[in-house]
């Protein structure tokens, strides 16, 4: 795990008139009818960063993404720009370009405690490569602003686990420093997971199945978790590596995900862990309009599982208020439509009437708290999500491995 001594923070620079380009994570779920931002903790939690750096009268340029290309939410970042103002009660200049000479001109005229926020990163095709850190360094997008900044922060924690160029190129060319946020991601997710108090919960969900198998190996080899709840597609997969016909309306969604390989690693993990794994009992279908409770013996159904049934959410109820760790990555079920909220929202009360040390991570399940105004009564809550997965598999953040190499490079000069 990483340590902070490792890389470089705010606390090692002088800012005081300095040009600062930020990369920052405010990728934002939007209303799908009206492409409005309508969960804005993400943009939320970059203010103690942005704060600071123009309390030191730094000139902050902000680079972000929303979605990425042919996404029906890739869009521009101009709502952003006025909500994050909002948030610091300060302006925040936007310019819908990113590496052009409106861009450039609008770094120039910046003065000391400014914030400019630039177009949608990924309208740049360089931003969409994987590649490492040397070749993302001679990327347009680095030619074109480094040499306008004196120095590189990265607040990205939510994109951490993305080698692209607005997070690994920079940290080559520019002195580099993680933000407040991703300095206290790692050092909070560090604590939890190496020595949590027993016992401890997972609760595993979202609509991703593909890595849960390694992730519940990975978790359960290094005792991080007594127990791992299943809900969501994960469960319904879990269920079905167990020999549950889910039906072909659930099963359809799984589709791309539940490969035969992906099924039979389903089924190694349930064969060396399956006395710590607990899976549904029943499920939540919409049947004439309203939500109806399925037991998994009474399985296959027409309808899709939407969320976990009632006996399910007061099983994994009674696991979760004895433990002194929760955490929870993804949703029970389909939390925004009425009557399916129900799975999500009672796991999530458990977590905090539990009195132990709760976390959420990932943005949907932040997200369902703060729909349930409970975000702010849970110990902890992760912008990340990929990201998390990848720490969780003690696998390396590209990002964060940038600003070690940078804090390498020029410490030497």
């Amino acid at each position: 795990m990483t340590c902070t001594k490792e890389y470089n923070t705010l606390d090692d620079f002088n800012l005081r008139d300095k040009t600062v380009i930020l990369r920052a994570d405010i990728n934002c779920p939007l209303d799908k009818s009206t492409l409005k931002i309508i969960n804005d903790s993400r943009i939320r939690s970059i203010v103690p960063t942005v704060r600071e750096l123009i309390g030191k009268r730094a000139k902050v340029v902000i680079l972000a993404h929303q979605s990425r290309k042919g996404k029906w939410d890739f869009i521009g970042l101009e709502q952003h720009a006025d909500l994050l103002s909002k948030s610091l009660n300060a302006p925040v200049k936007y310019v819908d370009d990113v590496i052009g000479g409106a861009a450039k001109a609008a770094v120039k005229a910046l003065r000391p405690g400014d914030i400019l926020l630039l177009g949608n990163v990924r309208a740049l095709d360089s931003e969409s490569a994987e590649a490492g850190m040397d070749v993302h360094a001679e990327a347009d997008l680095v030619a074109e602003l480094a040499p306008l900044a004196d120095l590189f922060v990265c607040d990205a924690f939510g994109a951490a686990h993305r080698s692209q160029c607005s997070l690994v190129g920079f940290p080559a060319k520019l002195p580099s420093a993680s933000g407040r946020l991703m300095a206290r991601e790692l050092y909070a997710l560090k604590t939890i997971f190496e020595d949590p108090r027993r016992p401890s919960v997972f609760i595993i969900g979202g609509a991703k199945f593909a890595d849960v198998p390694c992730m519940i190996d990975r978790v359960m080899e290094a005792k991080m978790a007594d127990n791992i709840i299943l809900v969501g597609l994960a469960g319904n997969a879990f269920l079905s590596a167990r020999g549950v016909d889910i039906g072909e309306a659930s099963g359809k969604v799984l589709a791309d995900e539940l490969t035969p390989e992906n099924f039979a690693k389903a089924r190694e993990v349930l064969s060396k862990y399956g006395q710590h794994i607990l899976l549904p009992v029943d499920v939540a279908v919409e049947r004439n309009g309203r939500r109806e409770s399925v037991s998994t013996g009474d399985m296959p159904t027409a309808e899709p599982a939407l969320d976990i049934g009632d006996r399910s959410i007061e099983k994994f109820e009674k696991v979760i208020l004895s433990s002194k760790t929760a955490f929870m990555s993804g949703p029970a079920g389909m939390f925004e439509k009425p009557g399916f909220e129900k799975g999500t929202k009672r796991l999530i009360t458990a977590m905090v009437e539990s009195g132990g040390l709760s976390v959420l991570g990932g943005g949907h399940t932040a997200g369902a708290a703060e729909r349930f105004d409970l975000a702010d009564r849970v110990s902890y809550v992760s912008t990340g999500g990929g990201a998390l997965e990848t720490f969780l598999l003690s696998e390396p953040l590209p990002a964060v491995e940038a600003l070690i190499r940078s804090k390498e490079k020029f410490s030497r000069r």
